[in-house]
């Protein structure tokens, strides 16, 4: 069954980093789209690029049912691949059609603690959960980003620690020795104190980080069940979003035959 679709105008748009602009939507198609109770709510979005349309998957950063307004992050990096640069030049009147939504996480309030982690692509859902989380909730945030410039607030408890790691250089530009296997949110995360109880964990991020690095340790050394752990790549380094679908589909194939 296909998602339902909701034709939006560009609102305003807002640079919240060198390498993150928000963009707000509204009418006339806000009444088409249904919120989920998922703080990892995506769409799909219907965007041209050189007169083609493109579907680009991005995370919800929050609806206002009052102002009727949908707020989504982009990474920007340049002219690089299509959404970023789209939203870049976004204006308000532009019209865009989104699918969707779909979601799979939400922090569940009962854990004894939480581990939100994930790079620049997963703030807007990280910091969802992070605001979903009740008042006593304790645990980490970890983000990677490129430097000191590029983190902007999250909100969280006061017993959840907000750690950021800086990769020195955007995820386009920066080198093998600072990404996949070597992304600084891999040891940032390893490198954490655990906690006593039964944690509930959201990592995503870059495939290679991930999924062959903490998606091992979580799984497997902290032995996390798979219900308590939401853990998947949002991109791969040096693929483009179609590239990336057809990775996904072969590990998973190939997990499930091992």
């Amino acid at each position: 069954m296909s998602k339902p679709t909701a034709t939006l105008t560009v609102l305003r748009s807002e640079q919240l980093s060198p390498h993150m602009v928000r963009v707000h939507f509204g009418d006339p198609g806000f009444d088409s789209f249904t919120p989920n109770a998922f703080t990892d709510a995506y769409v799909k979005l219907e965007l041209p690029d050189q007169g083609q349309t493109y579907l680009r998957t991005y995370t919800i950063r929050s609806v206002d049912p009052d102002a009727r307004e949908i707020a989504i992050d982009f990474v920007v990096h340049g002219d690089q691949g299509v959404a970023g640069p789209w939203a870049a030049r976004a204006r308000a009147g532009d019209t865009v059609t989104l699918r969707g939504p779909g979601g799979a996480y939400a922090p569940d309030i009962a854990a004894d603690w939480h581990l939100l982690a994930g790079d620049e692509t997963a703030i807007p859902a990280i910091s969802a959960a992070a605001e979903a989380l009740p008042a006593e909730a304790v645990g980490y945030v970890v983000l990677e980003v490129a430097g000191p410039d590029d983190e902007i607030a999250v909100s969280t408890p006061a017993g959840v620690r907000v750690i950021w790691v800086h990769r020195g250089d955007s995820s386009d530009r920066v080198g093998d020795d600072r990404a996949g296997d070597n992304a600084p949110l891999v040891e940032a995360v390893k490198a954490l104190e655990w906690l006593p109880g039964e944690p509930h964990v959201f990592i995503h991020g870059e495939a290679q980080a991930v999924m062959h690095n903490l998606r091992p340790y979580i799984r497997r050394e902290k032995q996390v069940p798979a219900q308590r752990a939401s853990i998947s790549g949002y991109w791969r380094r040096g693929r483009t979003e179609e590239g990336f679908r057809v990775w996904k589909s072969e590990l998973a194939a190939a997990e499930s035959t091992a």
